[in-house]
Order: structure tokens, then C-alpha cells, then sequence
């Protein structure tokens, strides 16, 4: 109880700090925003209020900062020339935050999850470069305007660099000094982990020592004093109660406007998609990872704009300085959001005198570091290395950001992205396969999630390659949308050029909108009689090493296992019977990509062959007709590992191990172990384990005698070449299936030699 104590004490410690660790970055951005956009000052710093409290109680983000936007300045700038008053821009305002609450109600908020990850990071990274560059200035005392352009509302590269350019020329002395010794301050603050546990946040401390070293250096005289020009300056009122004065209210008569309408609308899609993007960023930083809700968001930033328009605010969005800045200076919850909010509020009323004693180098440095974290060479390299694909998307959306404004380099982005995705769709909207199947080959053409026109001519292309006489699938199970230019391609293959090339078509997935595009499968993927019957021990023998092999490269065969299940339910016609260990690591029907109702599965510790096996599989081939029979051991065996440890056993198998009726079996395994090792090596060794593989290999070939000489009939169907009878050894560690070279002991497969190809099952004609 203690413990949940504490935590909660320093949860609220951690957001209280926060909180005006952001408030103080908020203040100036606030008064930034609305001298760029050209609207009273008090409307910038009403935003903030708004945004902090009203949409922070609102809202269900945990780490987003809500107030006046840089991305909206030149929209807001717009709309006042065109609307021609401030009033009747409020109006367009509340009518905004109108048609967000609409959006959210009706769930538009999944917009944003259409917005690939490498356009979110290219926001991250445009901000924070934006931050460096527009803060670099202020940090050596260039302020070229009363409240030192900490908006960066316009990022455009001529005004940035022009400004970093007269930097040199033109600095402060004393608001330079405060800037490098904060930033200085906060590097070593970042590489100190004593300093970095303390629960007082490193921006609060810069701030006040900037306000104690201005205090210092104004003592010098001269040069040394900071002017007003490079200080925090609110709205001073005559009184608290003065501050209603500030407030103005829309005209009355502008929302029957259709200009303001037009604004409005502008206004809510671009605040919206802004705040969308901005809470994806944020989620992405929030250190618990936690995910907002962009509908409620939606909800919150509309009543926070309808409250806007109605008192005289500029509009607000999610910011992502500012949300940052909570984040880094440990915000975990709302309450630093609303903690910020309430300070915005009380400095303008109570304590703009002292607010006005801040220096803005000091709070440039706090917004350049938190800039270099945003756009950090690490994010840079690591999108570097996720490919072209990631990289140039994310690049280029920093370079759009920085040269033109947030809302259009986004936009660019995204076209960007978006590009590469169709690019990537057109060169692979579909995947071919050449699928060996139980009753022949067939291609399988497997077409992407989104078939759009565009992919007409890849498909095709695809369809015209199908060899004539040949079967091809097209396979739609995973795709969600079809162009109908696609569909007509399809159709017309089917009914016109697949009949004239004898191409049989078969078609999976389609859905039932689709008209004459219903599902038909025309091939035979499980062990039909047909198949059974037409098969011979050589092409049994070939399938089981095709399947090894897919099995190996992860590349299985596509089953309908219903289809299967449905039409095996009427009989069973397998073309080969496998003995194999009931060890788990060896389920046959895995090992071979095999479907239901390919093979008799015949499965006993080691492998032996016992009277009840023998009689399985004399029924296998002798009554339903199989055409090979694979005795298959396999490495690590613990049946012949168990044999092994066994046989100098002092004492019985059954008095040893507590079973009844495992001296059969082990006595069958024991068997294979070559007369001449007395001395067993040590368990564990690796002669221990060459041993125990060796004796696998010798237990599965006199398994293969012993079906021969006890069953009569199954050695007659091997002389008449009926069927095959073949020895292997599957590795447990690599998954491949090796055949047993055939000696005397072991006839070969009828009619064929068994050899070893790349640890695969082969046969070829005897020469």
C-alpha cells in the first residue's frame, strides 16, 4: 500500500513538473502563433488555456498537447484577409469545431491509420530540424520581432537560412551567453545519470537560471542588459478582472456566409488531419506506448474550437512541440496537459510581469534539444537501412516540410508513399507458384489484397504464360477488391483464350458479387482413385520428396482442407504407407506437405516391425492399394536412445523403467545394435550420439527384412513390381529425409535405383 502510494506521489510529481516545464515552452509559441497569422495577441494565448484545460479534460491522450497550430498561421493568415475581420473569422472557427465533433461522432477518426509510418517519422523529423534551425537565433539573442518568432510559423528555407546567416552579424551578448550556457547545461544534464533521476525537470532549472543570470548581467550595464525585444512579453491588463476585455465574439451575422462556410470547412479538415497526425507522432514517443482514441480526439478538439469561436481564441489542433516537450520532460498522464493550461491562464491574469523576465535564448535551447531529439542521426540511419521504400518516403517528407508548410510537405509525403506503394503493387500484384499436387502440376497465380486496374497488364502477362494443356489456378482468397477491368480480363481467359490453349481454369476465393466468377477447383489435390490407380511406386516416391523439399523451404501447398475433408469421406485411396516413430518431432503428414487422405500413417516407438504393423501394412497395398511402403527412422531417436541405455541394465526392462510391455520393443531396436560394439560410449558424448544414429539406421533396414520375410504378400507385390519398399532417415535438425542406400539384404524400389540428391528423396530408372 505504501509502494502505490509513492508511485502515485511520484507520478503527480512527475506531471506537475511537466506541466510548467510546458507552459513555459508554451507561452512564447502561443504569442508566436498569433503574430504570425496576424490576429490579436491575447487570441494565441486564449488557445493555449483552451487547448490545456478544456480539451485536455476532454480528451483521451495521455501525452498530447493541445493549443494554437505553426501549421494553421498561413491558413489563419487567409482567411482573416478574405473574411476581412477577426469576428467574422471566429465564426468560421466555431462552425470548425462543429464539423469536428460530427467527424468523431461518426468515427472519421481511422483516417489516420492510412498514413504510413514513414510520413509520421518524416513529421517527427521536419519539427524537430524546423526547431533547430528556427531556434539557433533566438539562442544567440537574434529576435527580430517581440516575441522572437518562436512560432516557426512560415519553415521556409530562404527566411531560415537568411535568418541563421544575419545570426552572425547581429547578437546580444548577454542573451547569447544565457543561450550557449543552457544549452551546454542540458547536454550535461543528458550524460549525467544522477541528474537525469532527479525529479526536478533540467528545462525548469534553465529557465529560472536564465532569469536569475539576466538579473546578473543587467548589474554590468551596457551591452550586458537584456532589452524587452529579447523577452517574453504578454498582455499586461489593468486588473484580473481587466482580462475579460481581451475577449471578443463572432459577428453575429457571418455564419449565414458562404465564404465563412468555406472557411469552416477548410478550417476542420486540416485542423483535423493535423491533429490526427500529430496524436499518431505523439503515441509514438509516449514511453508506456499507449494508443489514443482519434474519434474521441476528434470530439475534444471540436468542442475546444466551437468554445474557440465563441470567446475569441485562435483555432487549436494536437501540437507536437509541445506534446514532445511533455513527453521529454517526463509527462505520464492529462494532468501536466491541464497543469499547463491553468498556468497559461494565471500568468496572463496574475503574473505577467514576471513571465515577461524570461529570456527567450534560454527557452530557444530547451526547443533546440528537444528539436535534436525529435530528428535524432539515429532515426535517420535506421530508416536508411529499412530501404528506399521507408527512405525516401520519410526524406523527402522532411525536405517538403522544411521548404514549403507542415500541412502541404505531409501531403507531399503521402504522395510519396503512396506512390511506392503502387509502384510495389504493379510490380508484384500477384504471386506464381508451380504447385505439384497428388493429381498433377498446377500453377497457382495467388493475386495481391488490391487488384486495380494497373495491375491489368502484370496479370496478363501472368495468364498468357500459363503452357498450353496446362492447369492454372487463380487464386482470390486473400484479396479484397478486384477492379473490374481485372474481372473482365479474367473472364474473357476463361470462357475464350484457356479453352482454344486447352488450359483447364480453376478458381479460388472469388466472391459471390462476382457474378459467373464462382469458386471451381478442377485438379485433384488429395489421393483421389483415379490418382491412386494411375500412380506408380516411382511417382509415389517422387511426391514424398517434393513435399520434403517444400517442407524444408517453408513453401507448403495451398489445401483446401475442407474440399479434402468432404471428399474423402466417401472412401480413401492413399498411394503410400509410412512407418514412423511416434516420436513427436516426426508427424509424417508435416515432413512431406501431404493433404487428407494421401498416405496410411502407421506410427510405433522405433520403428519396429511387429505382427499388428506387418498385417496394417499388408492391408495397405494388398486391399486399398498403395504403391510404396517408407519404413522412415530418424536422428536423436529417443526409442533407440532408451535401447541403448538399456542394455547393460541391471535387471529387467519392466523392474527399470516400471512398463509391462516395453521389453518387445526395446528387444526389437537392441537387435539393430552392430555385434561388435561391447562398450557403449558415454551418454551425451558425440560418439554416443554417432552411435545411437547409427543403430537407427540399422533398425529401420532390418525392419525392412523383417516386413519382407513375414509377409508373404508384401513381398510378392515388391517382386512384381506392384510397389516399393525403401528405408529412410529423417534429420531432426536440418528436416531433411535421406533414403537408405539399397544393398542385398534390401531390394531397391521395383524397377528403380534409390540414390541421395541434396538430402532429398530421389529415384531414377535402373540403367
Amino acid at each position: 500500500m505504501a509502494h502505490r502510494s509513492t508511485s502515485l506521489r511520484d507520478a503527480l510529481t512527475r506531471d506537475l513538473a511537466a506541466g510548467l516545464v510546458v507552459f513555459l515552452v508554451a507561452l512564447p509559441l502561443c504569442l508566436g502563433v498569433a503574430l504570425a497569422s496576424g490576429a490579436p495577441l491575447f487570441s494565441g494565448l486564449l488557445a493555449g488555456v483552451i487547448g490545456g484545460v478544456l480539451v485536455g479534460l476532454l480528451s483521451g491522450s495521455h501525452t498530447s498537447v493541445s493549443g494554437p497550430a505553426a501549421g494553421l498561421t498561413a491558413i489563419v493568415a487567409t482567411q482573416l484577409a478574405t473574411l476581412g475581420s477577426f469576428e467574422a473569422f471566429l465564426a468560421a472557427v466555431a462552425l470548425a469545431g462543429v464539423m469536428q465533433i460530427a467527424l468523431g461522432v461518426l468515427k472519421g477518426g481511422f483516417v489516420a491509420a492510412f498514413f504510413p509510418t514513414s510520413v509520421i517519422k518524416g513529421l517527427l523529423a521536419a519539427i524537430g530540424l524546423i526547431l533547430v534551425l528556427k531556434q539557433i537565433p533566438h539562442v544567440f539573442g537574434h529576435d527580430t520581432d517581440p516575441v522572437g518568432e518562436m512560432a516557426f510559423a512560415q519553415p521556409d528555407a530562404e527566411n531560415t537560412f537568411s535568418e541563421l546567416w544575419r545570426t552572425v552579424t547581429d547578437v546580444q551578448p548577454a542573451a547569447a551567453l544565457i543561450g550557449i550556457v543552457s544549452l551546454l547545461a542540458l547536454w550535461l544534464w543528458g550524460r549525467s545519470k544522477v541528474l537525469k533521476r532527479s525529479p526536478v525537470p533540467a528545462p525548469l532549472v534553465i529557465v529560472l537560471g536564465g532569469v536569475a543570470a539576466s538579473y546578473a548581467l543587467g548589474k554590468l550595464g551596457g551591452d550586458w542588459v537584456i532589452t524587452a525585444s529579447h523577452l517574453v512579453q504578454v498582455p499586461v491588463a489593468g486588473s484580473p478582472a481587466g482580462v475579460l476585455d481581451f475577449l471578443v465574439h463572432p459577428e453575429p451575422g457571418a455564419f449565414a456566409r458562404g465564404p465563412v462556410w468555406g472557411a469552416a470547412v477548410t478550417l476542420a479538415l486540416v485542423a483535423s488531419l493535423e491533429t490526427l497526425l500529430n496524436l499518431e507522432a505523439v503515441d509514438d514517443l509516449d514511453h508506456e506506448q499507449r494508443h489514443s482514441n482519434p474519434n474521441r480526439e476528434l470530439v475534444a478538439q471540436g468542442v475546444g474550437n466551437l468554445t474557440a469561436g465563441l470567446i475569441g481564441s485562435l483555432p487549436v489542433t494536437s501540437v507536437i512541440v509541445r506534446s514532445s516537450v511533455n513527453i521529454q520532460a517526463g509527462g505520464r498522464t492529462r494532468l501536466s496537459t491541464i497543469v499547463h493550461g491553468v498556468l497559461l491562464a494565471t500568468s496572463v491574469v496574475f503574473l505577467p510581469h514576471w513571465i515577461n523576465r524570461i529570456p527567450l535564448s534560454a527557452l530557444a535551447a530547451i526547443l533546440l534539444v528537444t528539436g535534436l531529439k525529435l530528428a535524432t542521426p539515429k532515426l535517420f540511419v535506421e530508416m536508411w537501412r529499412q530501404g528506399r521504400g521507408q527512405f525516401l518516403p520519410f526524406v523527402l517528407t522532411v525536405l517538403a516540410i522544411l521548404l514549403t508548410d507542415l500541412l502541404t510537405g505531409i501531403l507531399i509525403g503521402l504522395a510519396i508513399a503512396i506512390g511506392f506503394i503502387l509502384r510495389s503493387n504493379m510490380r508484384s500484384p500477384l504471386r506464381r507458384v508451380l504447385e505439384r499436387h497428388v493429381g498433377g502440376e498446377v500453377m497457382r497465380i495467388e493475386l495481391a489484397n488490391q487488384v486495380s486496374f494497373l495491375n491489368r497488364a502484370a496479370i496478363s502477362r501472368a495468364l498468357d504464360e500459363v503452357p498450353d494443356g496446362g492447369h492454372v489456378m487463380i487464386d482470390a482468397a486473400a484479396t479484397d477488391y478486384i477492379d473490374s477491368d481485372v474481372l473482365v480480363l479474367i473472364r474473357d481467359f476463361q470462357t475464350d483464350a484457356a479453352p482454344s490453349r486447352s488450359i483447364t481454369v480453376s478458381l479460388r476465393g472469388f466472391r459471390d458479387d462476382y457474378e459467373d466468377l464462382s469458386d471451381r477447383v478442377l485438379f485433384a489435390d488429395y489421393a483421389s482413385r483415379e490418382v491412386q490407380s494411375s500412380m506408380s511406386p516411382k511417382a509415389a516416391l517422387d511426391i514424398l520428396a517434393q513435399g520434403n523439399a517444400r517442407f524444408r523451404s517453408g513453401e507448403r501447398l495451398t489445401r483446401d482442407l475442407t474440399r479434402q475433408m468432404t471428399s474423402t469421406s466417401q472412401g480413401q485411396f492413399p498411394f503410400a504407407a509410412i512407418l514412423s516413430c511416434i516420436d513427436s518431432r516426426v508427424p509424417v503428414e508435416l515432413l512431406f506437405d501431404l493433404g487428407l487422405g494421401d498416405i496410411f500413417s502407421v506410427r510405433i516407438a522405433g520403428n519396429v516391425a511387429r505382427q499388428k504393423v506387418i498385417g496394417s501394412l499388408e492391408y495397405c497395398c494388398q486391399v486399398a492399394g498403395s504403391k510404396l511402403i517408407l519404413v522412415m527412422g530418424h536422428t536423436s531417436c529417443g526409442a533407440v536412445n532408451a535401447a541403448l541405455d538399456l542394455r547393460n541394465a541391471s535387471g529387467s526392462i519392466r523392474d527399470v523403467t516400471g512398463c509391462d510391455n516395453l521389453e518387445v520393443l526395446i528387444g526389437e531396436i537392441q537387435a539393430a545394435i552392430p555385434h561388435g560394439v561391447s562398450e557403449l560410449p558415454s551418454p551425451g558424448t558425440a560418439e554416443r550420439r554417432a552411435l545411437a544414429d547409427d543403430v537407427a539406421r540399422r533398425n529401420v533396414l532390418r525392419t525392412i527384412r523383417a516386413i519382407r520375410q513375414e509377409s508373404g504378400v508384401i513381398d510378392r507385390l515388391v517382386r512384381e513390381g506392384r510397389i516399393g519398399i525403401a528405408g529412410a532417415m529423417y534429420d531432426v535438425h536440418s528436416g531433411a529425409v535421406e533414403i537408405l542406400p539399397a544393398g542385398d539384404e534390401v531390394p531397391a524400389l521395383a524397377g528403380f535405383e534409390l540414390t541421395v540428391t541434396g538430402g532429398a528423396l530421389v529415384a531414377e530408372r535402373d540403367r
